[in-house]
């Protein structure tokens, strides 16, 4: 039985990397998507007609800037016009940006609250009536291990994914009674195009083999010695919205290789 079967979901950032994937399997599960992020046209029609002849499902995009409180509100008019509501929203769009705290720009800092953090309220808070009319409905944020753990030059990033997690708690605890979870998801390292670029970068720049240039990228971070698994991480999301999950609600939930373990 596909457990999302005549499903909406919203999936922010998700046409790479780890959007694309949670879109991927949701979308197994029977969901209708409705992707979301910056690209070419030929990427999102490859994009949506892969969802579409593969799946089963339809599948339709919205280039909303995240940062613009009236661009969310257009994609999620969008999303009610063609499917009749958002069942599930995945906040998964991200910026981020490295500087120290005495350098880091004004305007970064600006543009990571507004697309990390206000981006997720706006979509919540706009997409919980239809949830609550309809007596169901789950909603997964994106955080980090950076969530849960600081690091140096990360101000505007270790900031706004630790707020995450208090707003999905927030959220969680107004929406008991309402058949709706609100849960946060804290990879770590994962396999996508910026680590893939990050690894290639550092097989040219220093002459090493693949094997050494990812152990030097994920030392000090995930235990395992490998990169977390973006399909792993997609099959958690679609674990919290499904039905053997209705009792998990406002947790923070690590997948990060032991990263938080230690």
């Amino acid at each position: 039985m596909l457990q999302l079967a005549g499903k909406c979901t919203l999936v922010t950032g998700s046409v790479q990397g780890l959007g694309l994937a949670v879109a991927r399997r949701l979308a197994a599960a029977g969901s209708h998507i409705v992707l979301n992020g910056f690209a070419d046209e030929r990427t999102v029609t490859t994009v949506q007609r892969s969802l579409e002849d593969t799946r089963g499902v339809r599948a339709m995009y919205s280039n909303a800037d995240l940062r613009r409180p009236s661009e969310i509100e257009r994609m999620v008019a969008e999303a009610h016009a063609a499917f009749g509501g958002i069942d599930v929203l995945v906040n998964n769009a991200v910026v981020r940006h490295a500087h120290p705290i005495e350098a880091y720009p004004v305007d970064a800092w600006d543009e990571g609250l507004a697309a990390n953090l206000s981006a997720a309220f706006h979509t919540i808070r706009l997409a919980l009536p239809g949830m609550k009319a309809a007596g169901w409905g789950r909603i997964v944020n994106m955080s980090s291990i950076y969530g849960l753990r600081a690091a140096p030059n990360r101000i505007g990033y270790v900031t706004t994914k630790t707020a995450l997690i208090g707003l999905t708690r927030a959220v969680a605890l107004e929406t008991t009674g309402f058949g709706i979870t609100c849960n946060a998801v804290c990879p770590g390292t994962v396999e996508t195009p910026v680590h893939e670029d990050a690894v290639r970068a550092m097989i040219a720049a220093q002459g090493i083999d693949r094997s050494e240039a990812e152990g030097r990228l994920l030392a000090g971070k995930n235990p395992t010695g490998r990169f977390v698994s973006a399909d792993g991480v997609a099959a958690l999301v679609a674990f919290l919205c499904g039905p053997d999950a209705a009792d998990i609600t406002g947790a923070v939930l690590p997948i990060d290789g032991g990263w938080s373990a230690q």
